[in-house]
């Protein structure tokens, strides 16, 4: 054994190495990104690694190694186990020959999320079993104990965590490379009994796990896993206990002093839940608190056990109030109601004398070419009724004022179909669908198969930057690369779009912005199902083409250029409009949107100034005279 210093994505990936794991899959999503990353970075080349299209992919991907007798992985975040859900529902029915563990980080806060899911709740759904971390250590431990442990029962384990777990960082003891496990596959084994679902199997299966889960809840409250602190000082006279989990059990021991604290009940693997360990934890208590983050499980587990054995124990948590019902949980949050548990008044704080931190909301970055698209589009839609409906990604930022042209986002890939229900409902609307390239693999190209088969009219809006920006640039198979660093055919969108029958597909550089905005004009004009691809790189993966420039002395202060495009590349400083060149990439795009024309574009010590998309949507021919440069004449005729 050593020490590293490791962040708990890449212990769980550590751990996953050092349990012998010979197969890793996985969709790119915070906060679980990391563990898969990790995986590849440490990959001695004995693992296969890839990031798959999607998580249900992933997810088949992993059951197909683990049927063959190899540990596999497959990595996602709680709204991916949405998605993979499909085939792990039926997975547990047909269980696992090489141990398999689904790792899912939920987002309490939501911090990066669209929904406060708790995997634990997806794990009673499912009738899975699940570890449940409270440390960087601990997710070490359990994913290496997950690996023997869906061995052992033939199942997928669920690996649970949450964001303060996955991003944290602490030293923790790993296994060196001689002490990890070594697994040799027996290979894929015919057996249409056991691999192939049918009805019979199902039925039969369904009464296993039942009884499987009955013996795997008494294992449990003998592990190592599920434990009770006793009580000591005054807690030994309040006949009060407190029952947590997670990162939430790391919150309650910052509130008690280990010489005076109350009872408490670790809860590492809540289902199936260790009964008889909680039998022995309520045991003498009038009073529980259940300090959890997101769905009050451990709680109604209590208060079901208090039922069944005939207790008279008080079980408190989420559904009593007593713990607030949404969002994370903090030192502090959980700290207050231990104090008002136990009836003893919060201490007092002075408040820090600090002035207070600035509002800083999320935007798209200076020279993000999503913005050029949506103003493309927004420029050359003006005037007509439309519905921008959007999708998630970076381009979800586009609902933020001045762009405003995000009106729906549900789910990945979502945006193409809701956009063809508001157009089935209005055909007098101009219906967009905004998608990014790698969300069209993921989950987009089955709406645009059902928007052709289904006669809609609606344009298709590919925002394609080459990467997948959102998560931290992980390749995609629009991207020519895979995890494994092969150079591999990349799969081209527009061939994808004529394949499904589409006749309309232009591809179009976002940064030219005339030339965008005519395609926009010219495609929506065509009848069914079209599309546009916004065609540039992810400014975080292309270096600065150049940068622009604002004559301070002609600069009247309009900020139209702030107004329409919300660049925050584009300041004021000293009451004056200027560029924040530590900022601005030299997209162009503010060129293009000042109505004084006093914006130029730098490029190898000239600058290049260009008619604003303004003229362009009023018809305008007009004579650019800045300084000493002379524009050429141009005329647009619309």
């Amino acid at each position: 054994m050593h020490k590293e210093f490791l962040m708990g994505n890449e212990a769980m990936a550590l751990g996953a190495i050092a349990a012998g794991v010979g197969v890793v899959a996985g969709y790119p999503g915070t906060p679980s990104t990391e563990v898969l990353e990790t995986v590849a970075k440490r990959n001695d080349g004995s693992i296969y690694v890839e990031w798959s299209v999607n998580e249900k992919a992933g997810l088949e991907v992993a059951a197909g190694a683990a049927y063959s007798g190899v540990r596999s992985l497959v990595t996602m975040k709680q709204v991916g186990l949405n998605v993979a859900s499909d085939p792990l529902m039926s997975l547990e029915y047909i269980g696992v020959k090489g141990g398999m563990v689904v790792m899912v980080a939920d987002d309490p806060g939501p911090i990066s999320s669209q929904t406060e899911q708790d995997t634990r709740s997806f794990a009673f759904f499912s009738k899975l079993p699940v570890f449940d971390p409270s440390s960087v250590q601990e997710a070490y431990n359990m994913m290496i104990a997950a690996f023997e442990f869906s061995e052992k029962h033939s199942t997928p384990v669920f690996l649970r965590s949450t964001t303060r777990v996955c991003h944290g960082y602490a030293g923790i003891e790993v296994r060196d490379r001689e002490e990890y496990d070594r697994v040799a596959p027996e290979g894929f084994v015919r057996d249409p009994s056991k691999w192939v679902i049918f009805p019979k199997l199902s039925y039969q299966s369904h009464m296993n796990i039942v009884r499987r889960n009955e013996e795997i809840a008494d294992e449990f409250s003998d592990g190592v896993y599920n434990y009770i602190l006793p009580e000591t000082g005054d807690g030994c006279r309040l006949r009060k206990g407190i029952a947590s989990h997670g990162i939430s059990y790391a919150y309650t021991l910052e509130n008690l002093d280990p010489d005076n604290m109350l009872r408490t009940f670790k809860v590492g693997n809540p289902h199936p839940f260790p009964e008889k360990k909680a039998l022995e934890f309520l045991s003498g208590l009038d009073e529980v608190l259940c300090v959890e983050e997101l769905d009050p499980l451990i709680e109604k587990e209590l208060i079901y056990i208090c039922g069944k054995h005939g207790l008279k124990t008080k079980i408190l948590g989420k559904l009593s109030g007593h713990i607030k019902t949404a969002g994370e949980n903090t030192v502090e949050s959980v700290g207050a109601a231990i104090n008002a548990f136990v009836g003893v008044e919060a201490p007092k704080t002075e408040p820090l004398d600090a002035p207070a931190l600035p509002a800083r909301p999320p935007v798209l970055c200076a020279g993000c070419p999503h913005r050029a698209s949506f103003y493309a589009v927004k420029a050359a839609m003006k005037g007509k009724k439309s519905v921008f409906c959007g999708d998630i990604g970076c381009y979800t930022l586009g609902n933020a004022m001045p762009l405003d042209m995000v009106d729906t986002c549900l789910c990945m890939g979502a945006g193409i179909n809701i956009a063809q229900g508001i157009g089935h409902v209005d055909p007098e609307m101009n219906c967009f669908a905004f998608v990014g390239d790698s969300t069209f693999f993921a989950s987009g190209i089955t709406g645009v198969v059902n928007a052709y088969y289904n006669q809609a009219n609606m344009t298709l809006v590919v925002l394609d930057n080459s990467t997948t920006a959102m998560t931290g640039h992980q390749p995609h198979p629009g991207t020519g690369r895979t995890m494994m660093g092969e150079i591999v055919q990349s799969v081209s969108i527009e061939k994808v779009l004529r394949a499904i029958g589409l006749e309309t597909v232009v591809t179009v550089d976002p940064l030219k912005l005339d030339e965008a905005i005519e395609a926009v004009k010219a495609v929506t004009a065509e009848p069914g199902v079209k599309a546009i691809i916004f065609k540039s790189p992810c400014v975080a993966i292309t270096k600065p083409s150049g940068r622009s420039v604002i004559d301070p002395e002609k600069c009247t202060g309009c900020k139209s250029c702030i107004r329409k495009l919300g660049c925050p590349g584009i300041i004021i400083r000293d009451g004056k409009v200027t560029i924040d060149e530590t900022l601005c990439t030299g997209c162009g795009i503010c060129t293009r949107t000042c109505p004084n024309h006093i914006i130029a574009l730098r490029r190898g010590g000239h600058a290049e100034f260009s008619v604003s998309p303004d003229m362009v949507l009023d018809g305008d021919c007009t004579l650019l005279v800045i300084g000493e440069l002379r524009a050429l004449q141009k005329c647009f005729r619309i």
